[in-house]
């Protein structure tokens, strides 16, 4: 069957507005018919072509690393606000206390436990934030540093686990890369147990084993062989691991990947062409060469936004 053509209705009498008429439905689903047809024979060629495009460098890759930290940042505001409130909400109850057992305000010890349990959940979403968005910005870290040219290297690495993300975008070799890289690690596979997996507990308690000597937790791993153990990693503690993540961004930005951060936090994609000839990785030289490449780029997109040619 080919695409028909569908003459317009010139009848001067025709309604213009409103319920359309039995004619202009029956003409409309048979236009959405061939069209659904089109699309079905064609999605093969567009498949094609989609394999063909990604296989080039000739592709840009959109960048929400911005909108992603913002989460991590609005998160871990709100955990430090509520750390700040629970605090004093603790000295003014130890003032009243001081004066008399019979003083205290069971409400003010109730809004101190709420205010703690609040401050937890924040912790846990800004860590969860913290890892969404270095799954993200790791990748582009690595197209700055020429590590990743074509679509399909892209591609791979999304769909790869955070380790090689991570040793994507950072050199472990570095003494004290690694020695945050394997904090991360450990507080990922935690948070990952915790929060992804059911939040029966932080050390992966799952079972109460009721032995001779009492009830002694057993836990779950993440050994195939070995599903459960009644040892476990340690349980991971909100506030520290708030402060290693935010050691962990210090120094990520005091090193040579400084330049890097001047484009993973603009409006930007990453262009795959400028890391296979080279361009970013001459930017990456100095902040003062990145601002310079952000700068200009920032007004291409910008003129061309506005058709400012």
């Amino acid at each position: 069957m080919g695409l028909g053509i569908f003459a317009p209705n010139l009848d001067p009498n025709a309604r213009t507005s409103g319920q359309p008429s039995e004619q202009a439905e029956e003409d409309a689903a048979a236009i959405a018919a061939v069209i659904k047809k089109a699309i079905a024979v064609a999605e093969p060629y567009f498949q094609w072509r989609a394999q063909q495009a990604i296989s080039t460098s000739e592709l840009n890759v959109f960048n929400k690393s911005a909108e992603l930290f913002d989460r991590y940042i609005y998160f871990r505001d709100r955990f430090k606000a509520q750390v700040d409130e629970g605090e004093a909400l603790a000295i003014q109850s130890r003032s009243q206390r001081s004066q008399s057992i019979d003083q205290v305000n069971g409400a003010l010890i109730s809004s101190w436990l709420t205010v703690c349990k609040q401050a937890k959940w924040y912790a846990q979403a800004a860590i969860e934030a913290f890892f969404s968005w270095t799954e993200h910005a790791f990748i582009h870290l690595a197209i700055l540093q020429g590590r990743l040219t074509v679509g399909t290297q892209v591609a791979e690495l999304a769909e790869d686990n955070w380790i090689a993300k991570f040793k994507s975008a950072l050199d472990i070799s570095d003494k004290e890369t690694k020695a945050h890289y394997d904090k991360l690690l450990e507080l990922r596979a935690q948070v990952r147990n915790f929060v992804a997996h059911g939040a029966f507990g932080k050390e992966g308690q799952a079972f109460d084993f009721h032995s001779g000597a009492g009830a002694v937790p057993v836990r779950l791993t993440n050994d195939r062989d070995h599903r459960v153990s009644l040892t476990g990693r340690v349980a991971f503690d909100e506030a520290a691991a708030m402060l290693e993540i935010e050691s962990f961004l210090e120094h990520l930005w005091a090193g040579a990947l400084a330049p890097a951060r001047h484009y993973i936090f603009s409006p930007l994609p990453s262009i795959l062409s400028y890391a296979a000839d080279g361009t970013y990785v001459q930017a990456m030289n100095s902040e003062s060469e990145m601002k310079s490449l952000v700068d200009h780029l920032t007004n291409q997109f910008e003129s061309a936004a506005d058709m400012a040619w």
